[in-house]
């Protein structure tokens, strides 16, 4: 029998994302772990706080130099050690209580040849990026395959 337990998060775990923004020609860093593909073109990322680089305030302390980085095509940090970078540009704001979500136009997206598949493709057997999950705040590495989209039985 199923417990009903609230109006919880169970969409997790999620990517742990790591946004910059630039602040004064010099850029600034979260940890975004609520974000998500809303389209083909666009994900949304909704700021709160989370972890080193989202609980401390940019307001309060210099994080322009936490991590190395490059510019991207149309000017965003990119960092040097992300296996997997995406260059987005903010197309809305739709605004709840707690948080901000930003509807992102992705630019690009850059890739570590390393993670890359023969057609040129990430492959998650590979890259295996950090998830993060809510409410008991650990995270996780991706797991094993379990199916081929349509092509599992019905």
């Amino acid at each position: 029998m199923k417990k009903n337990i609230g109006a919880a998060l169970a969409l997790y775990p999620s990517p742990v994302i790591v946004v910059c923004a630039m602040v004064d020609g010099k850029p600034t860093w979260t940890l975004v772990a609520h974000a998500g593909t809303v389209a083909h073109s666009h994900l949304m990322v909704s700021l709160a706080k989370a972890d080193l680089m989202g609980t401390t305030s940019g307001n309060k302390e210099d994080k322009s130099t936490a991590f190395a980085y490059t510019m991207g095509d149309a000017g965003a940090p990119l960092i040097d050690e992300a296996k997997v970078s995406i260059e987005c540009e903010v197309d809305g704001n739709y605004e709840l209580e707690k948080f901000d979500n930003f509807l992102c136009k992705v630019l690009s997206v850059y890739a570590e040849e390393t993670v890359l598949n023969e057609k040129g493709n990430i492959d998650y057997h590979v890259f295996k990026p950090v998830l993060f999950e809510f409410p008991t705040y650990e995270y996780f590495v991706t797991g094993d395959k379990v199916g081929d989209c349509a092509k599992m039985n019905r």
